[in-house]
């Protein structure tokens, strides 16, 4: 009999094979310093574009405020228990309903993180004759919540209304064949990695056609997108077709936590049954309180998604501009399309870091095909013409730079940390 640690030692995973070398730099970086546009690493200040605080509230003095005054009144302990068991209380309930009213739905369930929650929702919601059809370009928590499925699934092509059609003709086949079950279709407001939304008010329109309920995961959309900031649904103009309305506080709210809002009945009924909250302990009351401040501040203050905006428009205009394929991006999420290989792309992050001070993500095989580079900048609203200006001088400098040629390495430059 093998020891199962074995095969960890001998292969550590497309990603943790580059350990040795990547730690502490290109993997698992320290950013240092007040959360902001301007952060430090490894001593040197940087323009950061990796971080989420899409409408800049991880600083905001309001929330500053009101998270310090939530820690010294409640410490991070209390409510003790499950919120079913011990761990309830009048604000978790009030953050519930503020957000109900604010995404237009009857009722909302508290989560205490996003993934864990996305994950969770679609092992309650599906039973083994139910069928899922859903986005080829779905989130991490979305494929692994439908890992848990027991029944069938069908992915439609990336916005592809066509194939998503077909897909749930498909599932209705199937259900009709086992004669039980229903059809969940499970898609994005705002696709995180190319920013695009998802085609919504399309697959909206097709619920009269046929039978299925529709879940968003609108992690990138809630607080950017709309009138209010409610979203892509509000955005596209379907938010009352959307049956279950998912996102987390880690983006644009720059918290913890995460919420699913829809009919009261499905609500209570994923309240009643969602494992991950039955048997996990509360959202701490600090949390609930500054959630609260920071949807206070979205709600009421406009300026930060104007802020936002003007900010992403001017970073997607200057790329363009200066001939930058950025793709169909229709959200502030701003990806950088390049050619090169692996090393090429951990060369070209290196000479952005320390020569231009650039901190942004990068995306390369095995997460996308070989010889394709993805830079993912998150703008935010406290971010400057400043920093846009610097970015955008570094990008056309270093990309001048991929294409002589200049970034060939052999391997994966050694930055570990000593």
């Amino acid at each position: 009999m093998a020891d199962i640690f074995e095969k960890l030692t001998r292969h550590q995973g497309p990603i943790g094979q580059h350990r040795e070398r990547a730690h502490g730099y290109f993997a698992f970086p320290k950013l240092e310093g007040e959360i902001g546009s301007r952060m430090k690493f490894r001593g040197k200040e940087m323009i950061v574009w990796s971080l989420n605080n899409y409408l800049g509230l991880a600083n905001h003095p309001e929330v500053r405020k009101t998270d310090a005054e939530g820690a010294a009144a409640y410490g991070l302990a209390s409510p003790m228990g499950a919120r079913m068991m011990s761990g309830n209380s009048n604000q978790h309930e009030q953050l519930e309903k503020e957000l109900s009213d604010f995404v237009g739905k009857e009722d909302t369930a508290l989560l205490n993180y996003g993934y864990q929650g996305m994950v969770s929702i679609i092992d309650v919601l599906c039973e083994r004759h139910d069928v899922i059809v859903y986005d080829a370009e779905c989130h991490a928590c979305i494929i692994d919540g439908l890992r848990l499925h027991a029944g069938h699934r069908y992915v439609f092509k990336h916005n592809d209304l066509a194939d998503f059609e077909k897909q749930v003709q498909r599932a209705n086949a199937l259900i009709e064949k086992q004669g039980s079950g229903g059809v969940l279709v499970i898609t994005e407001g705002v696709f995180g990695m190319a920013g695009d939304q998802g085609k919504l008010k399309d697959i909206a329109a097709l619920k009269s056609k046929y039978k299925f309920r529709l879940l968003v995961d609108d992690a990138h959309g809630f607080g950017t997108l709309g009138k209010t900031g409610a979203g892509a649904g509000e955005e596209q103009g379907v938010q009352d077709d959307i049956d279950l309305y998912f996102s987390t506080f880690a983006k644009s709210m720059a918290s913890i936590g995460a919420f699913v809002s829809g009919e009261k009945q499905i609500v209570d009924y994923i309240r009643y049954n969602i494992r991950s909250q039955i048997f996990a302990k509360s959202l701490p009351m600090a949390l609930v309180l500054g959630n609260l401040k920071r949807l206070e501040l979205l709600r009421t203050n406009p300026a930060l998604k104007e802020k936002l905006w003007t900010n992403a428009e001017k970073l997607q205009a200057g790329l363009r501009k200066k001939g930058f394929d950025i793709g169909k991006t229709d959200s502030v999420v701003t990806p950088i399309y390049m050619k090169g290989d692996v090393p090429e792309a951990t060369a070209m992050v290196m000479d952005l870091r320390e020569n231009y001070g650039i901190f942004c993500s990068i995306v390369v095989y095995p997460v996308i095909p070989k010889g394709h580079i993805i830079y993912r900048l998150i703008p935010t609203a406290v971010h400057t013409d400043a920093d846009i200006e610097a970015t955008l001088a570094a990008f056309e400098a270093t990309k001048k730079k991929l294409d002589l040629g200049d970034y060939k390495v052999e391997a994966i430059p050694d930055m570990a940390e000593a």
